[in-house]
């Protein structure tokens, strides 16, 4: 079974400073319909305006992930980490029993785009924790290169949590990629930009699809498509 979600019915935050799409519940944008898929609680796509950002501010039992898509975030918290993440690179941070961070446009000029992915983790109460990686354009054309693993496997970040993330990029005819699902488990797939084919039917940026029970999520057809695949309890 395939559930659609279209970029239009995500919620909509504007505060000026940041405009934000929400693909499931947060903050002041309530739809019990959806609460999340599995154990993928927040999948929010943000927009920051320059010289502006979230200040210091608190998680704890999460496990947080922030993929840049344009311009450049900066980064501080309170385990001693200031970094600055541009184009390619994935962060992954652990909240486990506490942690304060703050996220900032590191441009004074241009602005910053950004999606940021909570994920329930697997145990709780554990020290927190941070991992920063870049995973080049190169390591995506044309295939789907994990990012972020309960093992850290193949180069991977290593998340606390049942749960995998891969992103592709697809464009043209022959790039094209399958990923099983095993029994008991279903898949999310979000598209960051451009169109592309997931099990016959068309997303475009910002739609995405929830599989339950196809075995896998088969790519295709992509028109310089981006998209993130998360495989889920």
């Amino acid at each position: 079974m395939i559930t659609l979600r279209r970029s239009e019915e995500r919620g909509l935050a504007d505060h000026g400073w940041l405009k934000s799409r929400h693909t499931f519940s947060f903050a002041e944008y309530r739809d019990p319909a959806h609460m999340g898929v599995g154990n993928l609680r927040v999948i929010n796509e943000d927009r920051i305006a320059p010289a502006t950002g979230f200040g210091e501010h608190g998680h704890r039992d999460m496990e947080i992930v922030s993929v840049v898509l344009a311009g450049a975030l900066a980064h501080r918290d309170s385990m001693g980490h200031s970094e600055v993440l541009t184009p390619g690179e994935v962060q992954r941070m652990s909240a486990g029993t506490g942690v304060r961070h703050s996220e900032f446009n590191a441009s004074k000029s241009e602005p910053t785009h950004f999606l940021q992915i909570w994920i329930e983790p697997r145990e709780r109460g554990i020290a927190p924790s941070y991992e920063q990686k870049r995973f080049g354009d190169d390591e995506r054309r044309g295939r789907l290169r994990l990012v972020a693993s309960p093992d850290g496997r193949d180069g991977s970040l290593t998340i606390n949590a049942d749960a995998t993330l891969a992103i592709g990029q697809f464009d043209g005819a022959d790039q094209h990629a399958r990923h099983p699902i095993a029994a008991g488990r279903r898949a999310y797939v979000h598209v960051v930009r451009g169109a592309i084919d997931v099990n016959g039917r068309r997303l475009a940026a910002g739609d995405a699809a929830q599989l339950e029970s196809e075995g896998a999520v088969t790519l295709e057809r992509g028109d310089r498509a981006e998209v993130l695949v998360f495989d889920l309890r």
